[in-house]
């Protein structure tokens, strides 16, 4: 064998490692976007599932405002029809996903707020534990949709990196969308005594 084939078959030998090298570790921040992706679905599930019991412990304790009940039913099954799997992680769908959520998360504000009105419900011990569950979940969904942001942020800098820009085209690796605040958040609320 000459010495010009021996270089080139051990250089196609390395090649060959880095790219199965490569190709492993978009795998691996692939698959742990995935798993972000439903850690944060499962918080955003949590909530939808505590809505309803929340709810009917409102209709019970108050002559509640019809029309906030609606909204929030509305809203949350409209919050749960919006459903991505990790490959459809798009810039548009993350919004679109994240539109649903910010329009229960509107309802439920007003729903808590107009509930502040009854003295009745406030003392009722179904309700605030009802209340301090959603406020966890809240606090559990924040946590998870910043996993899921640093996740996509370590994935999308191993696919836009090179060389393995060069592999991630071949293997059909994308960029993924991040969570980003909502246009609601951009603006203080307004709290009147």
């Amino acid at each position: 064998m000459s010495k010009t084939l021996i270089i080139v078959v051990v250089l196609a030998l390395i090649l060959g490692m880095y790219g199965c090298s490569s190709y492993n570790g978009l795998v691996q921040s692939d698959t742990n976007v995935q798993e972000k992706w439903a850690q944060v679905q499962t918080q955003y599930q949590r909530r939808a599932d505590l809505i309803p019991n929340l709810v009917r412990t409102v209709q019970g304790a108050a002559n509640f405002e019809k029309s906030t009940l609606t909204a929030v039913i509305q809203a949350r099954a409209s919050a749960t029809q919006v459903k991505f799997t990790a490959d459809q992680l798009t810039p548009e769908n993350v919004q679109k996903f994240q539109a649903a959520q910010d329009q229960l998360s509107g309802s439920l504000s007003r729903l808590l707020a107009v509930a502040e009105s009854y003295p009745n419900l406030k003392a009722n011990q179904n309700f605030s534990e009802l209340q301090a569950q959603l406020e966890g979940t809240e606090n559990r969904i924040a946590v998870s949709r910043n996993d899921f942001n640093g996740a996509v942020k370590t994935y999308n800098q191993s696919v836009r990196s090179f060389p393995n820009n060069i592999f991630a085209g071949i293997f059909g690796f994308a960029v993924k969308g991040f969570f980003e605040a909502s246009q609601a958040a951009q603006s203080a609320p307004t709290v009147q005594f």
